[in-house]
């Protein structure tokens, strides 16, 4: 036997329109995620001040794939998926080695240090390796401000995806070098794995100095038109053009303020002697790079919220 329930029109009413519109469940962020939005949300962009380091720091490698990808863009842009492409960005630098060589040669009178054309070549792609990251890191905030104004996100990634790239450019190099060192008689063996920590450490100073003179552009547009005489001079300044040891003791403390001087002397010592870098230089060039890193890290984050309005 069946039993028939009565309904009112109201009550039959109210039943069919829970029926076309049932309840939908809302859709609710990551936790990550919430707590990012809510911290861009309180960021207000006249003023100045470090944001909450560890959560910044912590979205800063949440998004790390954010910096990877807009440097496998860059490095499209200049052709580097393609064997001319790679050739091309390695040719810059040894053409400014070969210049670099016969003009010592001729100062020198031909009197030249043996094997003196691998330490200038090794040395001049070391430095490009930074040089490089820091003249386009200058432009990374100012050239991405659409990104800047329209997405919210760590602008930290913008910098240092200039120092990825430029470490992709400086992979290659290699390809150069090993010849060159190979016919300069120079020893190989595990005492080279000191390259790595060296490496490493010349990415942290161009990654401090990047954050800087990124932040530095947003308010003083002229740096980056002044900032090629700057990496010039500092060239010259750097045991690139002369062994570190061939440096007059009156002028040795130019190698010391050099933030990639000792790392650079360091670098020569394990490539054309075969010896482990002196722990003098390691430590003075860990000091720099460290250094660098946090100062340019915390100047850079200090004025982060004032990008939006100043670009």
């Amino acid at each position: 036997m069946s039993t028939e329930i009565e309904t009112g029109p109201d009550e039959a009413a109210a039943a069919g329109a829970v029926k076309r519109e049932p309840d939908r469940p809302r859709a609710v962020a990551p936790e990550h995620e919430v707590e990012w939005e809510v911290e861009q949300h309180v960021y207000e962009p006249h003023r100045i001040g470090l944001p909450p380091i560890v959560p910044y720091v912590k979205e800063l490698w949440r998004r790390r794939e954010f910096a990877i990808e807009l440097s496998r863009t860059k490095l499209q842009s200049q052709h580097y998926d393609t064997v001319f492409g790679q050739f091309w960005l390695v040719l810059n630098p040894l053409l400014l080695a070969l210049v670099y060589f016969v003009l010592v040669d001729i100062l020198r009178h031909g009197h030249r240090p043996p094997g003196f054309f691998a330490h200038l070549v090794a040395g001049i792609f070391a430095y490009y390796f930074v040089s490089g990251a820091v003249r386009e890191g200058v432009k990374s905030i100012v050239k991405g401000g659409k990104l800047v104004l329209n997405t919210a996100f760590p602008r930290a990634l913008l910098p240092l995806s200039t120092v990825i790239s430029s470490f992709w450019n400086f992979i290659p190099t290699f390809v150069i070098y090993i010849p060159i060192h190979i016919a300069s008689g120079f020893p190989i063996g595990l005492v080279d794995l000191w390259l790595i920590p060296i490496v490493f450490l010349l990415a942290m100073v161009a990654a401090g100095l990047s954050m800087f003179v990124a932040a530095l552009q947003v308010y003083f547009r002229d740096v980056k038109s002044f900032l090629p005489y700057v990496l010039r001079v500092w060239l010259y300044a750097s045991p690139v053009l002369y062994y570190a040891n061939e440096v007059p003791h009156h002028w040795g403390w130019l190698i010391k303020a050099n933030p990639i001087g000792s790392l650079l002397a360091a670098w020569s010592v394990v490539l054309q002697r075969g010896h482990a870098p002196p722990p003098v230089d390691m430590a003075l060039g860990a000091a720099w790079a460290v250094g660098l890193f946090v100062a340019g890290a915390l100047f850079f984050m200090s004025r982060e919220r004032e990008f939006a309005v100043r670009l």
